[in-house]
């Protein structure tokens, strides 16, 4: 045994608390340095994201940012699960209509890793009839199913339970959900909703099935149309209770009513807001429960999807870190069931290999990375604590303002929930276009020469193109009967890029703009570097070659490029000396728009500026214009 020398100094005195003030006064002299003279609390905000819903997310959280006491896992209000375990059923969707090719693909999924099945039923996905085919030698009462038909639901939910009793599976063990949701039918179509099928299916099932549910509060349809999470949750909370309604004026008790409900939510590569929401979710749904009567019946169920919205059909590889991303958050933030999309999702219906990697994401996280092994592992954290009180009350608001508009019908009808995630993904869209939020491979780092991936078109998805030469325009695609939109956050830049395709189809080449770099590479490169990265956002070819110009050669070789546009790049000195001559030889030199890498203050006679926070997909439809590239 070590006996530590008793040199008089206590750890208390050795290391005296630092204060926050401190570490402000310490991150103001970093900013100092670059420029910025703040001081205090200044500092801080200086570094503070905005997280959208009036949440800001701060550089530093102490024990001072407090937040209700989450409670324990397993028990009231949830928020930490519930369950005193951690883990998640690995849930993988299919959607393919043919079932001989559905049932190849669902066999292959349970034997490598998948727990449940969710099938796309009727309509363009799999056909109500083929649901016995689909699902052969799947063992129902050991995967659950989940169905989802829209305007078929009855008839799928009904042919399910034919195959459940023709199977003899006993009625106790058949697991899963038959999808009832007419709310979220509402929302995607513009129909009104009928709940008569909902609630017989949910009376059967509270009888005869105790492990199947019958209905889905599924949120997917309001973060495909842009939704905040604090608005994605709130419409949940509306729908719920919506349903809730429902179940107990046919005669349902509220646990029951409860237990017939199951919540789907979209996980996205911000783990963190993933994690809060969910656990958020909980709250509040055990705030409704409470409020209801029944507050041992608030354990919400959780399906978390990862987000299509954050999919990109360029360099569509890189959807698998952000799906990982995804899944951590959902898997960490409690939810009960999780779906990793496939990579190509958005370009069609997925092959064997994609369908592989998503079902093999969960699998790592669950058994390599043990995250099943613990409940609520980020519970304590100030920041998630933080977080998801935040979440809370703003997903509160939201549920109220609904409320006193009638609920989620009138509010659906009346226009106002359309107009409200509008509004919230127009002031995302700005974000995007100046790539505040930038999207990898996509607005940042896009690479022109990439192989298109290439997958066979999904018939149940009015987003998905057919080609990735042939992407949706911009804009959000509507259901087919005026229900809310389907947004993508690469669909301004998708445009511009099929633009472009259609350029170098029609002509052989892109278009193409010319780097007139001036002075050495010391002086320009960071410029350089910075225009080549954003004019090919817009599927712009860049053409440095020579490294260097002046004016007096930069009209030959602007020639030389075969470049119809050109863009200045150097320093703001070299700006005030030389970009005025530059910029007139190459007008003279015939270039169609001539632009500057600098704020309008370099070089205020040029076409057009690019610049760090500028708007690049107005920029980009500009310059496209000017080059005579068809829209």
């Amino acid at each position: 045994m070590t006996v530590l020398p008793d040199d008089g100094v206590s750890a208390p005195d050795a290391f005296p608390p630092a204060t926050r003030e401190q570490w402000q006064e310490l991150v103001a002299g970093v900013l100092r340095k670059s420029g910025r003279e703040v001081s205090g609390e200044e500092a801080e905000r200086a570094l503070s994201t905005d997280l959208g819903d009036g949440i800001e997310v701060h550089p530093l959280y102490t024990a001072d940012d407090g937040a209700p006491d989450p409670g324990l896992p397993g028990f009231p209000p949830y928020v930490r699960g519930n369950r005193p375990l951690g883990g998640w059923d690995v849930r993988q969707r299919h959607r393919s209509p043919d079932p001989a090719a559905a049932n190849e693909a669902i066999l292959a999924d349970l034997e490598n890793g998948a727990t449940s099945v969710w099938l796309s039923v009727g309509g363009s996905g799999l056909p109500v009839a083929g649901l016995g085919q689909a699902l052969e030698g799947v063992y129902l009462d050991l995967a659950p199913v989940v169905v989802q038909a829209g305007a078929e639901t009855r008839a799928a939910a009904e042919e399910l339970l034919r195959l459940i009793e023709r199977r003899g599976v006993d009625p106790g063990q058949a697991a899963g959900n038959l999808g009832a949701d007419p709310l979220g039918l509402a929302a995607r179509t513009g129909d009104a909703a009928a709940y008569d099928d909902a609630v017989a299916l949910a009376l059967r099932a509270a009888e005869r099935h105790p492990r199947l549910r019958a209905l889905t509060v599924d949120a997917l349809p309001y973060h495909e149309a842009g939704a905040s999470a604090a608005q994605e949750l709130g419409v949940a909370l509306a729908t719920g209770v919506a349903y809730l309604r429902a179940l107990t004026a046919a005669g349902l008790d509220v646990a029951a009513a409860c237990g017939q409900l199951e919540f789907r939510y979209a996980a996205t590569a911000d783990q963190f807001l993933t994690i809060a929401k969910l656990r958020a979710a909980r709250r509040t749904w055990a705030r409704v429960a409470e409020a209801a009567g029944a507050p041992a019946a608030g354990g919400q169920r959780q399906h978390a999807v990862t987000s299509t919205v954050m999919m990109t059909r360029r360099d569509p590889y890189v959807n698998m870190l952000r799906t990982t991303l995804a899944c951590m958050g959902a898997g960490v933030g409690g939810a009960d069931a999780v779906t990793v999309l496939p990579f190509d999702e958005a370009l069609g219906l997925p092959d064997a290999f994609a369908r592989r990697i998503a079902r093999n994401t969960s699998s790592i996280l669950l058994e390599e990375s043990h995250l099943g092994q613990v409940a609520d592992p980020a519970g304590g954290s100030w920041y998630v604590e933080r977080l998801t009180d935040e979440l809370a009350h703003r997903a509160w608001e939201f549920f109220q303002e609904l409320e006193a508009a009638g609920g989620q019908d009138k509010a659906l009808a009346s226009g106002l929930v359309g107009e409200r995630l509008a509004a919230t993904w127009q002031d995302r869209s700005r974000r995007l276009a100046t790539r505040r939020e930038p999207v990898t491979g996509v607005s940042e780092f896009p690479d022109l020469a990439e192989r298109p991936v290439v997958r066979d078109p999904d018939p149940t998805d009015p987003t998905a193109p057919t080609a990735p030469t042939a992407p949706t325009a911009p804009g959000a695609a509507a259901g087919p009967s005026g229900g809310l939109p389907r947004v993508r956050r690469d669909e301004a830049y998708e445009a511009l890029r099929a633009r472009s395709d259609a350029h170098l189809a029609a002509t052989g080449a892109r278009p193409r703009v010319f780097l007139a770099a001036l002075g050495p590479p010391a002086v320009h490169t960071g410029r350089v570097s910075f225009a080549s990265n954003l004019f090919q956002a817009g599927g712009i070819e860049p053409v440095h070659d020579p490294v260097t110009v002046d004016a007096a050669g930069v009209a030959e070789a602007f020639a030389a490029s075969g470049a119809q546009l050109a863009c200045v790049c150097s320093s703001d000195a070299l700006y005030a000396e030389q970009a005025e001559a530059v910029v007139a030889a190459l007008r003279s030199a015939g270039a169609r728009w001539t632009g500057v890498a600098g704020k309008p203050a370099a070089a205020p006679g040029a076409d057009g500026h690019v610049f760090l926070g500028c708007d690049a997909v107005a920029v980009l439809t500009s310059v496209l214009d000017r080059a005579g590239v068809a829209a």
